[in-house]
């Protein structure tokens, strides 16, 4: 039997909830090969929406804070896509994909849809099918947003996809010097304190967080992160952070940053991917074969895996 060929970038748009999710299952499956590749780079190419990235430590509340979220941009108007990453067994490589039942969504609004994802062996929390997920999702919604795996020091998948990253921290969960030892906390560009219903910790986790990102970031690129209180049990201050997340999209756009960060990640994703098949050799291996091909990044690297690899075995 024939396979069905993979839908086109018009045809995903037309084709609703279940027609994503049948496109993304194949996905998942790696059926398509260069059909996906194309519809992969043609929605890089046409991004409709904006890419949040949240991450946080695990048990922070990611997952009710991205329900909160979806409400506040559905009753705007603004359709949603949800990528909830799960972290993967190391003995059976399987995951749970349980963050999807805390975050609450009308199974007949089709412009919502949340899909779960496993981060595999990817200890930086996305895996390279989240990222192709994530690009084909901008196409289609105005908000994308992508909740990690709990995070610790140093992952930061997340920054190779997001336009803006949220960063969620509980309340009496470091001072100042450990913030600063983080390495995640070079990257956000709004931090929301979250269950500011314990009063005094969560204040004083938000001046300790202002003291960190004044010496971690000192406002790079124009925009310094502001850090706001939020509980997302009882809905206070749900409205401010999503005000702060349109902010930081706004001043990306009206500063001109936002392409060139977009352009900036998508070479950063495509030697990612080289080095986790072939090491920082074949990286530089594949400098030349790099110069010499044109065209997107998803076609690019399929052609430079084939092409390097029958370098690096050949006779």
């Amino acid at each position: 039997m024939t396979a069905q060929p993979f839908p086109d970038l018009q045809t995903l748009r037309g084709a609703g909830k279940v027609g994503l999710a049948r496109a993304l299952a194949r996905l998942e499956r790696g059926a398509g090969g260069l059909e996906v590749a194309a519809l992969l780079d043609a929605a890089e190419a046409e991004p409709k929406g904006d890419v949040i990235g949240l991450t946080g430590p695990p048990g922070v509340g990611k997952s009710t804070l991205t329900g909160a979220l979806v409400q506040r941009l559905r009753g705007r108007g603004l359709s949603v896509g949800v990528v909830a990453v799960d972290p993967s067994s190391m003995r059976s490589g399987g995951a749970l994909l349980g963050d999807r039942a805390r975050i609450p969504t009308d199974p007949d609004d089709q412009d919502v849809f949340v899909r779960s994802l496993a981060a595999r062996d990817r200890l930086g929390g996305l895996s390279d099918l989240a990222f192709g997920v994530v690009i084909l999702m901008r196409a289609l919604f105005d908000r994308v947003i992508v909740e990690t795996v709990g995070v610790g020091q140093s992952e930061a998948d997340v920054a190779l996809v997001a336009d803006t990253i949220l960063l969620a921290v509980q309340p009496a969960s470091g001072d100042a010097l450990q913030f600063i030892k983080a390495g995640v906390m070079e990257l956000p560009d709004v931090v929301a304190v979250t269950k500011a219903d314990l009063g005094a910790p969560a204040t004083r986790a938000r001046d300790d967080l202002e003291s960190a990102l004044t010496l971690a970031s000192g406002g790079a690129n124009g925009w310094r992160p502001p850090v706001t209180l939020v509980s997302s049990e009882t809905g206070d201050g749900v409205e401010n952070l999503a005000a702060l997340v349109d902010e930081h999209l706004a001043h990306l756009k009206a500063t001109g940053q936002l392409v060139p960060q977009r352009r900036r990640q998508s070479e950063a994703r495509l030697k990612a991917a080289l080095k986790a098949r072939f090491g920082t050799a074949g990286v530089a291996a594949a400098a030349p074969l790099l110069r010499e091909l044109s065209g997107g990044a998803f076609a690019r690297e399929r052609e430079v895996t084939t092409r390097l690899a029958a370098r690096l075995t050949g006779p």
